[in-house]
């Protein structure tokens, strides 16, 4: 069956074209009973409007596009989750984006799909968020504290929090530290860790007596590297994991316990995020509260403020806070 057009209502409810589009966006020059009458023909017609050449005509397409190199894990699942009910409060839909590769990434960018855009993706440099900017194109970062014309961040302050939970081990008596490392080119994986090794080299400690796993934010990369470090009869002594996120704390944990120690009895552990899983998991984690879903929701304001209000964007830095439970305790000789 052929789609019904714009004609075919005008034609249906006996009225002009223009008649026909006024009514069905809402422009309040149409009398309520022409109205009426065009609503019941597109109805009859099973009439939709053609929304993207309205998007040509009007420059805009009421979308906010998420850019993300990731989205496995609580932690971009609760993101994600959070922009898409802020963005409906807001009026706005969403799109999310996952790129395999830089070009992909500027071609959905750069392709008029969407208003604004919220990213969370190490592969955009500084002359990427130049090329945004200069396309008029407003953006919130997430995963990096930039500010400029129509361009905000907001971070969550990984290196500060990395250095209390690892200046918290050091006052259960912790002298030898291990850290779970997340992937090479995150940018909170190495905030944490200058983190962790900043609070190690203020306690007057040497970090030749650290341990650096490869956990890769995951529980099974995790588990594996510590199943390694423990089944390896030379390894350095280490009585307590920091680890980059909460999937990789978990993962270390089981490797722990399935090597036969005891955690917190033999090694503490503290984690990133607190994800749900982490309070009803045995031993519960400890573990520094990321403020994901205060980190979508103030994405999607600053990012509504840059479209509307046209402001200059601007930074924000978000504290965590340490969340103890029965996973870390005092170091025992």
């Amino acid at each position: 069956m052929k789609k019904a057009t714009i004609k075919d209502v005008a034609r249906l409810a006996q009225v002009s074209i223009s008649t026909v589009s006024n009514a069905l966006n809402g422009v309040n020059v149409v009398k309520p009973q022409t109205k009426a009458r065009v609503l019941k023909a597109a109805h009859q017609l099973n009439y939709s409007p053609n929304l993207m050449g309205r998007q040509l005509r009007s420059g805009q397409t009421n979308t906010i596009g998420v850019f993300t190199d990731s989205v496995a894990g609580p932690y971009f699942y609760q993101l994600i989750e959070t922009i898409s009910k802020t963005l409906a409060d807001q009026h706005y839909g969403m799109s999310v984006t996952l790129a395999n590769n830089h070009t992909a990434l500027m071609n959905g960018l750069l392709g008029n799909t969407c208003d604004g855009a919220i990213i969370f993706d190490h592969r955009l440099d500084d002359r990427d968020l130049e090329h945004l900017a200069g396309q008029g194109i407003p953006v919130v970062m997430l995963d990096r504290p930039v500010s400029g014309e129509q361009l905000s961040s907001i971070v969550f302050d990984s290196f500060n929090e990395s250095y209390l939970a690892t200046q918290y081990l050091l006052q259960l008596g912790h002298r030898q530290l291990g850290y779970l490392a997340g992937y090479d080119h995150n940018r909170d994986n190495h905030e944490r860790f200058a983190g962790f090794k900043q609070a190690i080299l203020n306690a007057g400690l040497s970090l030749a007596d650290t341990v650096v796993l490869k956990g890769l934010f995951e529980e099974k990369a995790a588990f594996q590297a510590l199943q390694t470090y423990l089944a390896t009869p030379t390894r350095q002594p280490v009585s307590a994991f920091l680890a980059g996120n909460d999937l990789s704390a978990l993962g270390a944990i089981k490797a722990i316990t399935a090597a036969g120690y005891k955690v917190p009895n033999d090694y503490s552990v503290i984690g990133f995020d607190d994800i749900e899983m982490a309070s009803y998991f045995q031993p519960a984690l400890t573990t520094v509260r990321n403020p994901i879903t205060q980190q979508a929701q103030l994405a999607v304001k600053e990012l509504v403020g840059l479209l509307t209000t046209k402001a200059r964007g601007q930074q924000q830095v978000l504290p965590g806070k340490l969340i103890v439970r029965s996973s870390t305790a005092k170091f025992q000789n």
